[in-house]
């Protein structure tokens, strides 16, 4: 396998490590991490902790209560909100959660500082170059919503 081959297998391994990690459920995950065992939050808190529109909160509290993972009930200070609060199943999830992470740390433990943020700076470069369009080589001749002259518009 080429060099090129290499890295590319090596990215698909760590995609793979990062989605189990992450069970691409980020923004559920940021709520179960803020919400502790025990206790309660509005659901207006969890909303401006999580720096999301309330809609966006609402649907996010919603998955998760369907979930089993949270329960929402009618704030007793404030008739306008409910608070929402772990449920059992829900507080095992946020320890695994917890557990994940910690795996991934273990992971970045073995950079130094500095190769971490060489690594960063990599990754980003590679991510930019990858959302940009390749721009067409003038030698290729024009593209294909190109005309060759002015003639052929005509």
């Amino acid at each position: 396998m080429d060099r090129e081959g290499k890295i590319l297998a090596m990215i698909h391994a760590l995609d793979h490590a990062s989605r189990f990690t992450f069970d691409s459920r980020g923004g559920q995950h940021r709520a179960l991490r803020l919400l502790k065992p025990g206790e309660t939050m509005t659901q207006r808190e969890l909303t401006e902790r999580l720096g999301i529109q309330p809609g966006s909160a609402s649907e996010l509290v919603g998955k998760l209560e369907r979930a089993g993972l949270i329960r929402r009930q009618p704030s007793q200070t404030d008739r306008r909100t409910a608070d929402v609060c772990l449920t059992e199943e829900g507080a095992a999830r946020r320890e695994e959660i917890s557990r994940r992470e910690q795996d991934a740390g273990r992971l970045f433990a073995a950079l130094t500082d500095q190769e971490r943020d060489t690594l960063l700076a990599l990754l980003e470069k590679l991510h930019g170059a990858w959302r940009t369009p390749p721009r067409p080589d003038p030698e290729d001749g024009p593209g294909p919503e190109e005309p060759e002259s002015p003639a052929e518009t005509e």
